[in-house]
């Protein structure tokens, strides 16, 4: 049972991970950004893909492996316990990959000089949409979008 409750812990814990624009990584913190302005051409949904690291594989096998195991006698059990963990190895892929996967857009920017850049970013909590004016934030070669902040003329002394 101890081990069935690792296993779980150690999937559970993979899907954690976020891509989010809203969300900034401890390593981007404090760090000189590239920032370029440019207006929002088009955006269109798109789906990043779920990872496939493994845990999810190795707890499904794990926990079928011991749910298997415990069926029939002594030779049954070990027959059942491998064909468990197989059949646990290929759903616990499947429900990692299906937990990780994440809704995002995919925005076409026209840059100020003329360049067209495509950057794919999941869903935060601006609305973009064709026509605002954006700013593309680089920090260690990852580009996220978000709204230009309106620019409000210095007053004149």
């Amino acid at each position: 049972m101890k081990q069935v409750l690792i296993a779980m812990l150690v999937a559970a814990l993979g899907a954690c991970a976020t891509s989010s624009p809203d969300v900034v990584q401890r390593h981007e913190a404090q760090r000189l950004s590239q920032v370029q302005d440019g207006t929002i051409l088009s955006v269109r949904p798109v789906v990043v893909d779920g990872s496939q690291s493994g845990l999810g594989a190795a707890a499904g096998g794990v926990i079928g492996g011991v749910a298997g195991s415990s069926v029939g006698g002594s030779r049954e059990s070990v027959a059942v316990g491998v064909l468990g963990a197989v059949l646990g190895g290929v759903l616990g892929n499947a429900a990692e990959r299906t937990a990780t996967r994440e809704n995002a857009l995919e925005i076409v920017v026209q840059l100020r000089n003329g360049e067209r850049q495509a950057i794919v970013q999941t869903m935060g909590s601006e609305n973009l949409a064709p026509g605002d004016a954006v700013m593309l934030v680089t920090t260690d070669g990852k580009t996220r979008v978000t709204r230009a902040p309106a620019v409000v003329p210095a007053p004149r002394s």
